[in-house]
């Protein structure tokens, strides 16, 4: 069985030498955030801090910080879970009929929480001034909440059959929050709460909501799974734990689980919002300020043992990056059943998650034809485009498995493998003027942008070079061209001077310079960045730089361009301007006093030392 609550798993991982208690003094300003990052990049143990400067309740982060720790901790529910799949179980059919699936495994029993009348959580009472005042980075606007579980039923159909589990953003102080009595909810869009706050504001009504801290593991990885709609997280949840999670039911009020370490609860206005953030995010940049709701907090609970779990993001890899990792594991399988046609997807969490989408698809259409184009491949991305979370990628390359491209996470051969085979003539296809992520800053506005896919079929169109060709000139501005990996070039450009009318001046006189003979258009792909030392150094940079930094219909330029029947193309090289905008949000940047406290931790005798 797993693990009840989140004392059971701290004892076991210390027993296993999984865990390290932190017993000397640690800052939750910006010192344990520090700690925790480096630690997760050492691949080192979960870490327990007990003497949190200023704070009642011990700390506890990197909990999944590997892989293999995280497998730990589900080990006994992994091949039930796996076994649901292969038998291709709708847990939704099972939700509403029960007895007709008498049949199935008797751990999807599981998948109904229990209500119960009492349990740990009610122990204790307190203020939010008491919660861990836990601050990744320096210009972030407050204490957040990094490991939350928001908790919200329909207002119309109330009930954990209708509610929604996500781990959304939480900002427990700060800016124009009334002290102690109220938090800020941050939800990106397409996310569950969101539909029950429209229900609510068509209501005219508060919305309830409760925030979990802590409780079974099992709890963090639902609010963060997507799941189909109809679903609901705690079903996952008892699922992964291997046994029915405990709720709480009283009249009148959300349910709260039983065996959680901290509960706050409380209603969101239909009608108001206030100013959240700015935030340290997982794309590597401050998300900023925007209004966005807030709870008014009635009552905060905590056990009498309770533990804090935390993390903290920023640019890839994080500790997210486990959850992305553990989360393809488990649901990887369901993707053709979810999307039909598609074999693989994977979201590349060193762009940012979000930004770049690498596929692998059916191409059937027209099997008789001599040479395979993309035409299935569009209906495929379409759908991909179109469903949940996938639906904020704002690139997404996609190819033929019968072609048999490299595997998806193969990251730079995919591409290469896309590379040799596009027509940038035909092969690209953009969404203007919609949605991306909230937390996205290269598009027009906050969650506006735009997206583009690259649909690539058939032979090899060309070699990709792995050298710069003799004798490469630039236009006047540009210089310093490395190359990232074969058939991309890093160029560097000027300070980006400003768009007009979604042109830039400085890339039309790139674009222009360049005939569609000249040797730089050996490489299919150019891309013109700030620093391109930095941008080719490394395969994580390269993503990081070219995709979280350009919004596909103003930022996508090429050689010999045209608009043909209102399809761009180009002729010659396709080329991403990659610079940082005025309009971005500041990159994140370690703090070299905090580094230091931190270098001292790992220094012989300190309790990071032979760890980081």
């Amino acid at each position: 069985m797993g693990y009840r609550n989140l004392q059971e798993c701290v004892k076991e991982l210390e027993r296993t030498g999984q865990l390290i208690r932190i017993d000397v003094e640690t800052d939750p300003y910006l010192e344990i955030g520090a700690i925790q990052r480096r630690v997760y990049h050492a691949e080192g143990p979960a870490l327990l801090f007990t003497r949190a400067k200023g704070c009642r309740f011990p700390l506890l982060g990197n909990l999944f910080g590997t892989m293999d720790r995280t497998t730990f901790i589900f080990r006994d529910t992994l091949r039930v879970i796996e076994r649901l799949v292969a038998l291709k179980i709708n847990p939704t059919a099972f939700l509403r009929d029960p007895l007709g699936h008498l049949g199935i495994p008797r751990a999807a029993l599981h998948l109904l929480p229990r209500h119960v009348s009492d349990g740990p959580i009610l122990a204790n009472h307190t203020t939010l001034d008491q919660l861990p005042s836990l601050v990744s980075w320096p210009r972030d606007g407050g204490p957040f909440v990094t490991l939350p579980q928001v908790y919200s039923e329909s207002p119309s159909r109330p009930g954990f059959r209708f509610s929604n589990l996500g781990m959304y953003r939480v900002q427990l102080s700060g800016n124009e929050y009334a002290p102690n009595q109220e938090v800020g909810i941050h939800y990106q869009i397409h996310r569950g709460i969101g539909v029950h706050h429209a229900e609510a504001i068509a209501r005219g009504e508060p919305l309830k909501v409760s925030v979990f801290v802590g409780g079974a593991p099992s709890m963090a990885v639902a609010a963060v799974m997507p799941l189909p709609e109809g679903l609901p997280e705690l079903s996952f949840a008892g699922l992964l734990a291997g046994r029915r999670i405990d709720m709480i039911c009283r009249p009148d009020r959300l349910p709260l689980p039983a065996e959680a370490d901290f509960v706050i609860t409380g209603t969101i206005d239909p009608n108001r919002t206030l100013p959240e953030g700015p935030f340290g995010d997982h794309l590597g940049y401050y998300s900023l300020a925007h209004p966005f709701p807030v709870l008014t907090v009635e009552n905060v609970y905590h056990r009498a043992d309770a533990i804090w779990p935390y993390t903290t993001v920023g640019r890839p890899p994080q500790e997210d990056t486990t959850f992305g990792a553990f989360i393809h594991e488990l649901t990887g399988a369901l993707i053709p059943e979810v999307l039909p046609g598609v074999k693989a997807v994977h979201a590349v969490d060193a762009a940012g998650v979000h930004p770049l989408l690498l596929a692998v698809g059916s191409e059937r259409y027209v099997p008789y034809e001599e040479e395979r184009t993309p035409r299935e491949l569009l209906t495929i991305a379409s759908a991909i485009l179109g469903n949940g979370q996938l639906s904020l990628a704002k690139y997404l390359f996609i190819a033929p498995h019968e072609d048999e491209p490299p595997d998806i996470h193969d990251i730079d051969g995919f591409i290469r493998f896309t590379l040799e085979r596009a027509d940038w003539r035909r092969d690209l296809h953009f969404h203007t003027r919609t949605t991306i992520d909230t937390l996205d800053y290269s598009g027009t506005g906050l969650n506006e942008g735009s997206k583009v896919i690259v649909a690539a079929a058939g032979s090899p169109r060309r070699e990709l070079p792995g050298e710069l060709p003799v004798g490469l000139r630039l236009p006047d501005g540009f210089s310093a061209p490395r190359v990232c990996f074969p058939g991309v070039l890093a160029v560097q450009g000027p300070a980006f001077p400003g768009y007009r009318d979604c042109v830039t001046p400085d890339m039309e006189r790139f674009c222009a310079g360049i005939s569609v003979d000249d040797p730089l258009n050996r490489f299919p792909l150019v891309v013109i960045v700030d620093d391109s030392d930095f941008a080719a150094r490394t395969l994580n940079n390269f993503l990081w730089v070219t995709f979280t930094r350009s919004n596909p219909a103003a930022d996508i330029h090429g050689i010999g361009a045209s608009v043909r029947c209102k399809h761009w193309g180009c002729d010659g090289a396709l080329v991403i301007d990659a610079r940082i905008k005025p309009h971005h949000a500041p990159p994140l940047e370690d703090v070299p006093e905090i580094e230091r406290r931190v270098d001292e931790l790992g220094a012989p005798g300190g309790p990071l030392h032979g760890i980081i």
